[in-house]
């Protein structure tokens, strides 16, 4: 049984909804902890100076902002006491939005909202963010941090999304390769074959056809040692040969799309593609 992360309330007017935060992910991963081969004991990390090579102790390790290259700010915990936010216990509520306003860049880590000891309001409340197909933004304070949050209605429960602030999204301007896109030069066909393509391999989303391959060998691998299996390691994939004809990657592609559909008649009906003789069109940047 899964355990609440937070506790507090939803307020918006002088609506209060007390609700409970539970994590609405679960990560899964295979760590490992580095050993002594000799003794098979762990590895411990020392605090020591880069300076000196010395242990360092606690009461000499203070906090530093680095201003430039080995210049740095000390700043004592009692400095940053006043610019803790206070622990409210409140998600504040302060507008509601169109999901499809907010790009999925700005998403972080999902949580979902449960009612605590009285349900109807928390009920009313996510019944009527699905009438009317809205998602409410708010800010609240977890474990001494500030959080700006979406809140969602999903068959009629209550799920949160906090969200990264817009200073830290990296715009696609700070990426000095996009600049080529608008001198390249891209034909009528080779846009048509590109949308084949697409519309060959276009599906519902199924999120369960999607798995972490390498975690699950990694656990198969760890499970057969530990039972003194022999394990032979599979060979390693060669890499894939370099495009050097997009067009004829891109018919290969196609063709291949087609033939996999026609193994599965539910995938729908094969796509022909049409020729076009037009020039060749240029792509321009947009002011």
């Amino acid at each position: 049984m899964p355990r609440p992360v937070w506790s507090g309330t939803i307020s918006f007017g002088l609506i209060a909804i007390p609700i409970k935060l539970y994590n609405g992910v679960s990560k899964r991963s295979v760590s490992f902890n580095q050993l002594d081969d000799r003794t098979m004991s762990r590895i411990k990390l020392k605090k020591t100076s880069a300076e000196t090579g010395e242990d360092v102790p606690d009461e000499h390790i203070v906090k530093g902002y680095e201003i430039s290259k080995g210049r740095y700010v000390v700043v004592d915990p009692d400095e940053l006491e006043p610019f803790i936010p206070s622990a409210t216990k409140s998600i504040d509520l302060e507008e509601f939005v169109d999901l499809g306003e907010i790009d999925p860049v700005y998403f972080d880590s999902q949580y979902i909202l449960a009612p605590d000891k009285t349900p109807k309001p928390y009920l009313l409340l996510a019944r009527a963010m699905e009438a009317a197909n809205k998602v409410a933004i708010g800010r609240f304070v977890m474990r001494n941090k500030q959080y700006v949050a979406a809140i969602r209605a999903v068959d009629g429960a209550l799920v949160m999304s906090t969200m990264v602030f817009a200073d830290e999204v990296v715009p696609l301007s700070a990426i000095d390769e996009l600049d080529v896109l608008g001198d390249v030069e891209v034909s009528d066909k080779e846009v048509l074959m590109a949308e084949a393509l697409v519309e060959s391999l276009s599906a519902e989303f199924q999120p369960g056809k999607y798995r972490d391959n390498y975690r699950e060998q990694v656990l198969d691998l760890i499970e057969r040692k530990a039972a003194g299996e022999a394990f032979e390691t599979p060979a390693a994939v060669a890499a894939a040969p370099a495009v050097v004809d997009l067009m004829a990657a891109l018919e290969a592609s196609v063709k291949a799309a087609k033939a996999a559909r026609s193994r599965h008649p539910a995938g729908g009906p094969e796509l022909e593609v049409v020729e076009s003789t037009a020039k060749p069109k240029r792509v321009r940047k947009s002011a």
